[in-house]
């Protein structure tokens, strides 16, 4: 691979939270180390399609995941298999939809909840269920936990592209809301424990991006058409610099431009059904 990438995705953080509550990665903008644009969710604005068109670059309409209920191995092409591919190795730290999505469905507890496969396309899954969730039992993991899973099959089986994506926040935003003391504590927290990880996977050789995959309103809400719902924030940590309009704070990035962009700085091939372009220059 021509670089290494990592992508955290912190499911359910809205464009204004990002940029007044997560200190740490505003730390790295101001010093220069990074750089941050705003990102736009695809409709619907719900998590399982905005999960396929994150890999795809397809939206909704075309990958076939138009809500959360409804779940398969998607047909088209994703960074995943891609990366499995062009010789390289993948691994995921997430809700188990991802493996749905991209490596088999239906998720079988006890086979999926942890593997290890040479032939991919996930080639090292560490993936929760969640299962039970409810109003109030969120169910999640710790998140300092699932950045330290990571860190492990960055260390251990050397992948070149990572993905690791945590509910917490969401599932917080769907309890309380996106303005009050207890989300404002919420976010504090979940930058406080990002900021003990980042300069480790930078020093491993990799490139960052850190986004959510939609934003949420304060009454807890996201799937529609609303800059609340669809907007979040995109941190950038590599070499290569955003296209201007997206650095000037003029541009937008569609949600399909994610997976191209990867592939590109991953030097894989970008298939012809990834039409989007990347946001770097």
């Amino acid at each position: 691979m021509k670089n290494k990438l990592l992508l955290i995705i912190l499911d359910g953080v809205p464009w204004r939270n990002f940029r007044r509550l997560f200190g740490n990665l505003e730390g790295w903008v101001d010093s220069g180390h990074a750089q941050v644009a705003r990102h736009r969710a695809c409709l619907p604005s719900v998590s399982g399609p905005c999960y396929a068109t994150i890999h795809t670059g397809v939206e909704a309409q075309i990958h076939g995941i138009h809500s959360n209920e409804v779940r398969f191995r998607v047909a088209q092409p994703d960074i995943f298999s891609e990366i499995a591919r062009a010789g390289g190795k993948s691994g995921a730290v997430t809700h188990s939809y991802w493996s749905e999505f991209f490596n088999r469905y239906p998720f079988d507890l006890v086979r999926d909840i942890e593997y290890d496969e040479p032939e991919g396309p996930i080639h090292h899954g560490r993936f929760h269920t969640m299962t039970g969730y409810n109003h109030d039992n969120q169910m999640t993991p710790c998140d300092a936990d699932l950045f330290a899973t990571l860190t492990m099959l960055c260390a251990r089986h050397g992948i070149d592209y990572g993905i690791l994506h945590t509910c917490t926040l969401d599932s917080m935003g769907h309890r309380f809301g996106h303005d009050n003391v207890t989300m404002d504590k919420a976010c504090y927290t979940m930058d406080g424990m990002l900021a003990a990880f980042l300069p480790k996977w930078l020093d491993m050789g990799y490139e960052v991006i850190v986004t959510a995959d939609h934003g949420q309103t304060d009454r807890g809400h996201h799937g529609g058409r609303e800059d609340l719902q669809q907007d979040t924030a995109l941190y950038w940590f590599g070499e290569a610099k955003l296209k201007k309009e997206f650095a000037r704070g003029d541009g937008i990035i569609d949600q399909r431009q994610i997976a191209p962009t990867i592939l590109k700085r991953l030097g894989v091939g970008v298939p012809g059904t990834m039409k989007a372009k990347s946001f770097l220059a």
